[in-house]
């Protein structure tokens, strides 16, 4: 068998590199739904817990490997680019914890939504990424259309503040309850349903609104990789680099939910500190550009990343112990 293909470079990186990464998800898969999720139960925040660190072990392994690898700056390229996907992702669970309470959704069903929709944002992701470098990789100036856009969304980020979006109120809601058949309740795990139709009587198929909370969870991400994609690129423009550190950043939003969901009242002051590091990382370009640099330091750009997100994490604990102390104390 002829392995010569195995050392073929694609985007930039050998097809081994991409062959083992894509193994190593679909084992990840694998394992969550066909052994440690066989059965629908509700998580609890401990098993979360557990599973978040070991996702979190995994992704920072790799990134280990990464640094072995391909050397000391794209190893911190990837630890950057994990810390603020990680992060993005964390900001996007307080909107899919008001997508499930929008629709009721049961807590023991809720990982199941939350895994098919970690499958959409894998090929989501991957679309949207090699797009990125295609234009990237065309128009160099891209990047920094990319990174005023950072600035910007920062700036607007701190500026609504804590404003929830009305779920509610969404148009693809109303469009999907318009063109088709929805049920108000839900069955079980089911996606879809067939019951009579009311007008002629005939089985036709229903969408449940474990379904439509599915939808809204993909809509979510779109929304939040026109961030995510952008701040990823600011970084690094590898897209083995890029893609990877996204992916592994995500994978393990199932896990971490099911904590978070329980402590989002612990984290006030995440989104300000996301807000700047998105200032951050699209005004390096123009800093670098100032001081004649070719790049900004990829160790730099790591410690002061880390370091906003650990301040907005450790402020807002300190900031909510009041509120968790009158919380137990309930």
């Amino acid at each position: 068998m002829d392995i010569a293909f195995l050392f073929v470079d694609w985007l930039g990186k050998p097809v081994w590199m991409w062959l083992g990464f894509i193994s190593i998800v679909v084992a990840l898969l694998v394992l969550d739904l066909g052994v440690l999720h066989r059965d629908n139960h509700e998580i609890e925040v401990r098993e979360s817990l557990v599973l978040s660190s070991m996702y979190i072990g995994l992704g920072l392994t790799f990134g280990g490997w990464v640094w072995w690898q391909l050397g000391a700056e794209s190893g911190m390229n990837y630890l950057t680019g994990f810390v603020v996907e990680k992060t993005l992702a964390l900001d996007n669970v307080f909107v899919i914890a008001l997508i499930f309470s929008f629709f009721a959704v049961p807590r023991q069903y809720q990982h199941r939504v939350l895994f098919w929709g970690i499958l959409g944002v894998i090929v989501l992701r991957a679309i949207m990424i090699g797009l990125g470098a295609t234009l990237v990789s065309q128009f160099s100036w891209v990047l920094y259309v990319f990174a005023a856009f950072l600035v910007v969304t920062g700036i607007k980020m701190l500026w609504i503040g804590d404003k929830e979006p009305e779920i509610g109120n969404n148009p693809l809601i109303g469009l999907l309850r318009r063109r088709f058949n929805v049920t108000d309740e839900h069955h079980g795990q089911d996606f879809f349903v067939r019951k009579p139709d009311p007008r002629t009587g005939k089985l036709v198929w229903f969408m449940t609104p474990l379904f439509m909370a599915l939808v809204m969870v993909e809509i979510a991400d779109v929304i939040f990789a026109v961030d995510s994609v952008p701040a990823i690129f600011a970084i690094t423009t590898d897209p083995f680099i890029v893609y990877t550190s996204n992916i592994f950043a995500i994978l393990g939003l199932r896990a971490l939910y099911f904590a978070l969901a329980a402590l989002i009242h612990r984290f006030q002051y995440l989104k300000p500190a996301l807000a700047i590091v998105l200032i951050f990382i699209g005004s390096k370009f123009f800093v670098a550009d100032l001081l004649g640099l070719e790049k900004f330091p990829a160790a730099l750009s790591l410690g002061i990343t880390f370091a906003i997100i650990a301040s907005g994490v450790i402020w807002s604990l300190v900031k909510t112990r009041g509120a968790a102390a009158a919380h137990h104390a309930r």
